[in-house]
């Protein structure tokens, strides 16, 4: 799958392409409905889609301080754009030059000149441009004038209420994986590196792979029954994790930390995605390590239960 960025021009082989245009941060149902319209669009004319993304999020430009709040990196967009069907990922690299063009400009000089689109697919809630003036009826009329083709896809509502990216940041800060799974068509999960850390668990009987957690969202602190896949083999391990700063050691220290059942390889360095499936309980502090490794023997138990 190709990766675009959008300052350079678009290839002669993806101009004409039907284009979704949103963030698709966390690529949820929403999401995947304006994808998939624009997917179908392209290939019943016989031409490629593409799907966009920005990077950085335009909140973490304008606001720099805010909480992390990312549910996906762009390599799980770009893995979950493709199993959707997409020809390629449109990275708009979001920066000071982008965020003072005009919407008139961006309709003009980026969608039809520098990337020769045919049609846009949005939300109905999409804005763009210098102070996000642009909206679906700016791309609808000068658009149009212009020759770009444009469509608009409704909300998708699930529970009663429409599917968002807030919605599901709000599941996960309060401890519901599964509601947020429901709203994303799968777990949320937090991709890394594992990293050498103090190797406390192997004295316990508990060798966890530390992961860090960088710019994803933080849901609730505690205990999960999770899953982990190995990036390299594809292997699918089952596991508890805790996610927080460890309140039973010192100095505290952020930490993703799965502890995969019947497994004894070598993890350091490898790169391994961690689904959460089930909370199972807040961090707490015990009263001495025998405590807590009865609370961990529960706690494995319990997930084994879950996950089985």
């Amino acid at each position: 799958m190709r990766w675009l960025d959008h300052r350079d021009p678009v290839p002669d082989a993806l101009r004409g392409a039907v284009i979704a245009l949103g963030n698709f941060d966390g690529f949820h149902r929403g999401h995947q409905a304006v994808a998939g319209e624009a997917i179908r669009w392209a290939q019943a004319e016989g031409r490629p889609s593409i799907i966009a993304t920005f990077d950085p999020h335009p909140v973490s430009y304008f606001k720099p301080d805010v909480p992390p709040f990312r549910l996906t990196t762009l390599e799980q967009r770009q893995e979950l754009y493709l199993e959707a069907g997409a020809t390629a990922m449109l990275v708009f690299h979001f920066d000071a030059e982008l965020a003072s063009t005009s919407a008139e400009d961006f309709i003009r000089a980026i969608l039809i000149e520098r990337f020769g689109a045919h049609g846009v697919v949005t939300g109905g809630d999409f804005t763009f441009g210098k102070g996000a003036k642009g909206n679906v009826d700016l791309l609808r009329t000068l658009g149009g004038e212009l020759g770009l083709q444009s469509r608009v896809v409704e909300p998708v509502a699930a529970g009663g209420e429409v599917v968002s990216s807030s919605r599901i940041r709000a599941a996960l800060r309060d401890g519901d994986p599964q509601l947020a799974t429901r709203l994303l068509t799968r777990p949320f999960a937090i991709r890394g590196i594992v990293e050498h850390g103090d190797k406390r668990g192997r004295t316990i009987g508990y060798p966890t792979a530390n992961l860090g957690v960088e710019n994803y969202l933080r849901p609730k602190y505690g205990i999960y029954a999770v899953t982990g896949r190995i990036l390299a083999t594809g292997e699918v391990l089952q596991g508890a994790a805790n996610i927080g700063i460890r309140p039973q050691f010192e100095p505290p220290k952020e930490l993703l930390e799965p502890y995969f059942f019947d497994f004894a390889g070598d993890l350091y360095g490898q790169e391994i995605e961690v689904a959460f499936h089930h909370f199972l309980r807040g961090e707490a502090k015990f009263d001495g390590l025998n405590a807590l490794i009865e609370q961990m023997d529960k706690d494995c138990e319990r997930a084994r239960q879950l996950l089985g």
